[in-house]
């Protein structure tokens, strides 16, 4: 879908919410509440749309389950929910996120969708927590390829006072990738250090070791973790060695810079509190779109993972 398609098919609040409640129940309306089908539709009480308390014309439709005896709309469970910005804006907010490989910023929502900073920031974070990975995803299976990378400026580059004459210190967060070579599908994590033991939790977390085989650079923290593989392969970057017949961690390496390509050009700067949400926008951007790095994931794959998501906190 293109922007000009977008624009026509979400023209009005009628036509957004005839496109999620078609995306998420194709023609049979579920409670989200308890999962029974038995429902009813709530008409309105004149010809006229639905108003809110304040007096404006809303297009939310609303069903009342006849097993747990509540009302719910299609937004109940979702990102959207609790929300007072329109849908069809919602909507555009998804497919600018995902329209391009370097993402979006809260600023550009503000100027393109005619919103307050405010509201697009609570957008995009929303977005990005339905773009992470499930709570308990299946664990990636076959070759592993592990690479770590650090985020942030350059302590050189810092004004003479802040500058630390600490040896090997630094400031920057450390984040790990894990990559299936086979489906091409990242996971990424901020991580305290780069230690092996903290590098082995989030390994442990999403790798199925058992017949699985390992492809890293050969820093020492990965010798202990590759033992516990069916086979550790690792290239030498010291000795300029990136690629051994089908052993490197390029996959890895692309994957790094783009994602600090679009940290820098698109957001500037982002603080530790929020970057593993930044991580795994890039991550799912990859994952969902197609074996190619940096590709991008078609509207309706974000939007369906919007709305198998929990509302936000």
């Amino acid at each position: 879908m293109s922007l000009a398609a977008v624009a026509r098919r979400f023209s009005d609040e009628a036509a957004a919410w005839d496109f999620v409640e078609e995306l998420r129940w194709h023609g049979k309306p579920v409670c989200p509440r308890c999962g029974s089908a038995d429902v009813l539709y709530l008409k309105p009480r004149s010809s006229e749309p639905r108003t809110t308390r304040t007096g404006t014309v809303t297009f939310r439709r609303v069903w009342r389950c006849k097993t747990c005896n509540r009302q719910f709309s299609v937004l109940i469970g979702t990102i959207f929910e609790g929300s007072k910005i329109p849908l069809r804006k919602w909507l555009m907010a998804v497919y600018l996120a995902c329209a391009g490989k370097n993402g979006v910023s809260a600023l550009e929502l503000q100027r393109d969708l005619d919103i307050t900073y405010k509201s697009a920031w609570f957008m995009v974070h929303r977005i990005r927590e339905a773009m992470a990975n499930s709570p308990n995803p299946d664990k990636l299976f076959g070759v592993i390829v592990a690479d770590e990378t650090w985020i942030g400026g350059n302590p050189a580059n810092r004004h003479a006072n802040a500058q630390t004459t600490e040896r090997h210190h630094t400031d920057k967060t450390p984040v790990l990738s894990i990559v299936d070579k086979n489906t091409g599908e990242i996971r990424s994590q901020v991580v305290s250090d780069v230690r092996g033991a903290t590098l082995g939790k989030v390994i442990d977390a999403n790798v199925n070791k058992l017949g699985s085989i390992l492809h890293t650079d050969s820093a020492t923290q990965y010798v202990s973790l590759g033992r516990r593989f069916v086979a550790h392969h690792s290239v030498n970057h010291e000795q300029g060695e990136y690629v051994r017949g089908d052993v490197s961690t390029n996959i890895a390496e692309s994957h790094f810079a783009q994602l600090k390509r679009s940290l820098d050009g698109t957001y500037h700067n982002v603080s530790k509190e929020h970057l593993n949400r930044y991580v795994r926008e890039f991550d799912f951007g990859v994952t969902r779109g197609s074996s190619q790095m940096g590709s991008v994931p078609p509207t309706c794959s974000v939007v369906r993972r919007v709305l198998r998501s929990v509302t936000s906190r």
